[in-house]
């Protein structure tokens, strides 16, 4: 603590390391620069300055985290382990600036220095631990969670290089190694001494101890985990959660008598090796050895999570592990850490010797599993033969595990061999296979889909035999997103004219009162300055887009928006196929009108996925040509922005008029990009599928701009059998589209270019494209006429945000606490 004298009496000054006032943070500010960085402020680099902001603003977190770790320990609170192999946070200054209550304060601090504050806001890299909606579903989670006060842990990997960063050459994706750890990561904590042993491959033994018989697993290869902590701010609460990453090390990372032997490869040959483990998210796993490392990766943070967890529950509990399941609660977030369920059973039975019944019983209590796929493909499964080399104890166990579950099936569905093969965690009907899902399913007490389509369809589709074995375990979550990221933070401008209109900012946790805007949705002053809100938003995107692509955007257009991962399931290229008709139209009839449209793309396409990386391809080849056109260019754009990612998406959002929320019914999951545009203020042009059936039922049907098959509809077409050619021969814009694109009209004369991509639409067309063309393209004409109501537009905007707290991620995660892990709150006083 500082003492100033100030005419000769003691004032007691905020702590530097902990207060909020201008003063505090500005004396933390120049101390983290000269102390941490060594710098003074006159020779500080950009980066400098963002990282002695970043510890400033570190040192109040820590203040928070180790106050509540003290609380959560004194109360002996449960909690929830939210296990993904996914976390997609984005930049962390602002947020926690945010949630910490300094924002204006830091902004203020900073400009008296004479240091423009956004410079060093765009100095952070993002931490790239996700590939989409899975890892930022995660992050939101973390936010909520720690907003309401509930204590949590988020465990996953530190993987040295995230996502990949995309460039865009001649209209091709191309990927480049995303180093975001390389400038440093002034947010998380090293613990050296928090170190967690990982083996892989060997052999079982059998041995007896006490006279009991027990099972010893002898290794070939022994790894360590090291952790990697970041604290998780609430929103203006005292609670800090922990986000916990593991990286992989040698255990002797060098060999001294190898490298005296002059051996040199060979002695860093074991660091090299371990360390590969957590080098990159996703490897490639369509070869053997990428499908190898994806299991050791999956394993690898499950186990060091596990044995965290029983190290907490050992230190700070009075009961043994017989109790585990009354402390800790675990979310597997997909399938990718369903190996957990197996390795909490060996750790109990093995390393801590509780019985079998006792070990299982506590796994499945311990265990819940959220779906988020309807597609049978996209369930994991290994081959037996890499999951015995790799984890040969854990086969005995499956194997044991599956022969008391299919007794109880056999009970349950006599004489049903069928079903009986289906329900086994081994897939014997070719090579056999480990399918996670099942063991996820079996080893948990609670299944949850991710929207109320969702929840249904895979008790009906995907998991209708465990649905069938075990319904009470089936209960629906609906995704949601933080306002704080995805308003807040990304649309301070809409933040600010809401809370102006509501009289304060209590919305911001509890987004049911964004009902109130409803009575505002017509009051002229209040629509004036939505639509201000809104083009200014437009505008800053514009001067973005243009920095990025050299493309100028008209703000007065519809900017027509569908960013999210490149996929044909998301039908990027139904899109497209509008553009072109529009297109074709202005190329017609010189004297067509039509509401200027911006059409903006963004996301990434998997390195692999050669169809996605041609979607990307055609679109900004449509590109080149239409904003090129003299005839077409002051009615249509069309860009692509590169290197879609959380940062860039909280430019988008704000300026979207128009949401592209268009995959085949039955598709989707939920979504959450769909809950991020109508959240600020896009109207959403979609079909019944995932959570858009909510949003729809939320906002009002005559707020939302719909299209396309039913579910019911998309079941009797495949039923009858699919022929994508009477579409093209009912409808003759959709064949002078596709025919445009054969020409190589899009590719320089090229015919074959684009040939897959129409080849597929013609023949084969799973994602029925063409079956929703005419709904899709007599649909927008409807969102072009309401367009020019000005007036009636902006109230439909008004009343998607007023009507959307339901996509709040506090509301995700109440129900999760209400149905799924019976956890309350626990403040912290700081």
């Amino acid at each position: 603590m500082r003492i100033y004298q100030v005419n000769e009496t003691a004032v007691e000054l905020e702590h530097t390391r902990t207060g909020h006032s201008i003063g505090a943070l500005k004396r933390a500010f120049l101390d983290n620069l000269f102390y941490i960085r060594g710098r003074n402020l006159d020779v500080a680099t950009p980066n400098d300055l963002y990282m002695a902001l970043a510890y400033t603003v570190r040192d109040r977190l820590l203040h928070r985290f180790n106050q509540s770790s003290k609380t959560f320990k004194h109360d002996k609170a449960r909690s929830v382990c939210y296990f993904s192999a996914e976390f997609l946070p984005g930049p962390h200054l602002v947020n926690n600036m945010i949630n910490l209550g300094i924002l204006e304060n830091v902004r203020t601090m900073t400009g008296e220095l004479g240091i423009d504050f956004d410079s060093l806001v765009v100095q952070e890299e993002e931490p790239g631990l996700g590939n989409g909606g899975l890892g930022r579903l995660a992050a939101c989670y973390m936010d909520s969670l720690v907003t309401l006060q509930l204590p949590a842990i988020g465990y996953g990997i530190r993987y040295e290089h995230g996502i990949f960063n995309q460039s865009i050459v001649d209209g091709w994706q191309v990927e480049s190694t995303d180093k975001w750890l390389h400038p440093g990561n002034p947010w998380e904590i090293r613990r050296p001494k928090l170190t967690m042993p990982v083996l892989f491959g060997g052999h079982t033994e059998q041995y007896r101890d006490d006279g009991h018989q027990r099972t010893r697993w002898v290794p070939h290869e022994v790894i360590s985990g090291v952790a990697y902590d970041t604290p998780i701010p609430g929103y203006r609460v005292g609670n800090a959660n922990l986000l916990r990453l593991w990286r992989s090390e040698a255990v002797e990372s060098f060999n001294v008598q190898a490298f005296n032997k002059g051996d040199y490869y060979a002695a860093v040959e074991c660091k090299i090796h371990s360390e590969t483990l957590t080098k990159v998210l996703y490897p490639n796993d369509e070869p053997a050895a990428g499908k190898e490392l994806r299991l050791r990766q999956q394993f690898f943070f499950s186990s060091c999570s596990l044995q965290d967890m029983i190290r907490i529950y050992l230190d700070t509990s009075d009961d043994d592990l017989e109790h585990f399941h009354n402390k800790f609660v675990i979310q597997l977030n997909d399938t990718h850490p369903a190996i957990a369920v197996i390795e909490l059973l060996r750790l109990l039975l093995d390393v801590h010797h509780l019985k079998w019944d006792d070990a299982w019983h506590v796994t499945r209590h311990t265990f819940c599993y959220t779906n988020h796929t309807l597609l049978p493909e996209a369930l994991e499964k290994w081959p037996v033969e890499l999951f015995q080399s790799l984890l040969p104890r854990h086969m005995e166990l499956i194997y044991e595990v599956n022969r008391m579950h299919l007794d109880d099936v056999r009970l349950k569905f006599h004489g049903d061999s069928e079903k009986i093969a289906r329900l086994s965690i081994i897939d014997e009907s070719g090579n056999r296979y480990v399918r996670m899902a099942h063991i996820a399913c079996i080893g948990s007490s609670r299944i949850n889909g991710v929207s109320e389509l969702h929840s249904e369809l895979i008790k009906k589709t995907t998991l209708k035999d465990f649905y069938d074995l075990s319904p009470e375990k089936f209960v629906n979550v609906t995704n949601g997103v933080t306002p704080r990221r995805f308003l807040v933070q990304s649309n301070p401008s809409l933040s600010d004219l809401i809370t102006s209109r509501l009289g304060d900012d209590d919305w911001v946790c509890h987004m049911d009162q964004l009902h109130c805007l409803e009575k505002y949705c017509e009051d002229p002053d209040f629509q004036d300055q939505w639509q201000a809100v809104k083009k200014r938003a437009k505008e800053q995107l514009s001067v973005y887009v243009n920095e990025c692509t050299g493309i100028t955007l008209d703000p007065a257009s519809i900017y027509d928006i569908q960013v999210k991962r490149i996929h044909e399931y998301k039908r990027q290229h139904l899109n497209a196929l509008h553009i072109i008709t529009l297109y074709n139209r202005i190329k017609n009839d010189l004297h067509y009108k039509m509401v200027p449209r911006t059409f903006i793309f963004g996301g990434k396409a998997a390195p692999g996925y050669k169809m996605a990386k041609l979607l990307i391809k055609l679109i900004t080849s449509i590109a080149e040509v239409v904003n090129r056109d003299p005839v077409s260019r002051d009615l249509l754009r069309v860009v692509f922005c590169p290197n879609f990612n959380v940062k860039r998406a909280q430019n988008i959002y704000p300026a979207a008029d128009i949401s592209e929320q268009i995959s085949l019914a039955g598709m989707e999951a939920s979504g959450t990009s769909n809950m991020k545009f109508t959240m600020n203020g896009a109207l959403t042009i979609g079909t019944l599928d995932g959570a858009n059936i909510e949003i729809r039922d939320e906002v009002g049907h005559e707020n939302f701009f719909l299209f396309g098959n039913t579910i019911d509809q998309v079941e009797a077409i495949r039923n009858e059998g699919y022929q994508p050619g009477k579409y093209l021969q009912e409808n003759e814009e959709l064949s002078e589209a596709l025919e445009l694109i054969c020409s190589g009209y899009f590719s320089h004369g090229d015919t074959e270019l684009f040939k897959p991509l129409v080849d597929n639409l013609k023949s084969y067309d799973p994602y029925m494209l063409l079956a929703d063309y005419d709904s899709y393209v007599a649909c927008q004409e409807s969102v072009s006429a309401a367009y020019l109501d000005q007036s009636h537009w902006t109230r439909m905007s008004i009343l998607n945000v007023a009507r959307c707290g339901k996509f709040s991620s506090d509301r995700s995660i109440q129900d999760y606490c209400d149905s799924i892990w019976n956890i309350d709150p626990v403040p912290v006083d700081i």
